[in-house]
């Protein structure tokens, strides 16, 4: 394991008021002593104004704290040292250090130290770059909830049932007939289930996890002149598609990124779906197809006080959709279901509402506490340990082998092992960090 002095940028470069260097390590206060001025460990914890220097030479003054091991955000001996921000003084900073002995860290060095130092698991290590990378406000709740253990202590909870199942069935193997007779199948068999229902219900949480993580995919469709631009901006609260009253303006798919009610949405205006004679508006209905196959919702774009033709109640009917009628403020009479107008914004917080709800259901009406899966990785290993019991559960039979039934639990927990990053799993480590910022 690794334990050589690191130093890295904590904070983003360019113009600032601040910037955070960290430094972690065996060795890391007596690289920090060459260069701060009186430097001195013996007040942890606590913010200290000092002058930094590099060969007798001044670089800035600023802050520096220390964090002694194991009590550090990476278990090791750590120092943090605040000074100007900017393109100069970090860079001089950072310099110094190297100088002094630290070298640069890798991409989520500091992380994975924190992992592999027991301070957290790798699920808690994944959501520190989930949160810093979160763009909508549901997303940073999500990871700061994997990030305080929500997750994890479900996948402890259950390789506690599996370890204890392991033990239940290693009994029956090495002492069978013993006291009060063989251990009932049963109890075994109800053990299995019960842990393939856990994973089960955590499987579930996955389609509604990847839509937290990505953004979920919304397509405005309709005719062409039905007030999907309109709509789009609307939605979005700034003029990004262009709109006229010419049929057909939009070309190609404008896609933006924004939120509703706090939930990430990646919104799509696309081609009005026409028989089109124009080559390029064929090609731009083209490329609407596409968007409509991989939309987790489709706003299907009616003008108001009118019908849907056969081709929008196909599409209505097709595929997950909601129809949506447009330009509220020309129709005559009573509004009849969602409605909105993109000029004077009627039905528009309604329609963000409608929509969260229909993509973010299941986690709005859990009030978004219940802890779910944050990557395809949490996926797989959960999806390998349900397979592991699923075929454990092929020997619960008259006359089946406990020891093919012991052998397939263990797999299943190697695999929840490796989810938290209990073993050793360097190639999954590598893959975790590999796209973390350096300072991290």
């Amino acid at each position: 394991m690794l334990s050589d002095p690191i130093a890295a940028l904590a904070t983003p470069p360019g113009r600032s008021a601040l910037a955070v260097v960290r430094v972690s390590g065996l060795g890391a206060f007596a690289v920090v002593a060459r260069v701060v001025e009186g430097f001195r460990t013996d007040r942890p914890r606590v913010a200290t104004l000092a002058a930094f220097h590099h060969d007798g030479e001044p670089i800035d003054r600023g802050l520096y704290t220390v964090f002694p091991g194991p009590h550090s955000y990476t278990g090791e001996d750590m120092v943090e040292l605040s000074c100007h921000g900017g393109q100069l003084a970090p860079a001089r900073l950072l310099a110094a250090l190297h100088a002094a002995g630290a070298r640069h860290a890798s991409p989520g060095e500091f992380t994975r130290r924190a992992v592999l130092n027991g301070k957290l698991d790798l699920v808690q290590a994944e959501a520190v770059g989930e949160l810093i990378d979160a763009v909508a406000p549901a997303q940073a709740r999500a990871a700061l909830r994997r990030l305080d253990g929500g997750l994890s202590q479900r996948i402890a909870e259950l390789r506690e049932s599996l370890v204890e199942l392991q033990a239940l069935l290693s009994y029956e193997i090495d002492f069978p007939g013993e006291d009060d007779g063989p251990v009932p199948p049963d109890r075994i068999a109800a053990a299995v289930e019960t842990s393939r229902a856990r994973i089960g219900r955590l499987l579930a949480t996955a389609p509604s996890a990847d839509r937290l993580r990505q953004g979920a995919l919304l397509v405005l469709a309709g005719r062409p002149n039905a007030g999907k631009s309109s709509l789009f901006n609307a939605l979005l609260g700034s003029d990004r598609a262009l709109v006229t009253e010419i049929p057909g303006t939009t070309r190609d798919a404008i896609e933006a990124h924004t939120d509703f009610l706090g939930w990430p949405v990646r919104l799509v205006d696309t081609a009005g779906l026409a028989d089109a004679e124009d080559r390029l508006e064929r090609m731009g209905i083209e490329v609407s197809h596409r968007y409509l196959s991989a939309a987790d919702l489709v706003l299907l774009c009616v003008e108001s006080g009118r019908g849907l033709d056969g081709s929008e109640a196909a599409l209505a009917g097709a595929r997950a959709s909601l129809v949506v009628r447009t330009k509220r403020d020309l129709a005559n009479g009573a509004a009849e279901g969602l409605t909105v107008s993109s000029v004077t914004g009627e039905g528009i917080d309604e329609l963000r509402r409608a929509v969260a709800e229909r993509m973010f259901g299941d986690r709005i009406a859990l009030g978004d506490l219940e802890p779910t899966l944050g990557s395809e990785r949490h996926r797989t290993a959960l999806t390998r340990a349900a397979a592991a019991l699923e075929d454990a559960t092929e020997h619960l039979v008259p006359g089946g082998e406990a020891v093919l039934v012991s052998h397939h639990v263990r797999e299943a927990t190697l695999a929840l092992d490796e989810l938290v990053g209990v073993v050793d799993v360097e190639e999954v480590l590598g893959k975790v960090f590999a796209g973390f910022c350096v300072g991290k």
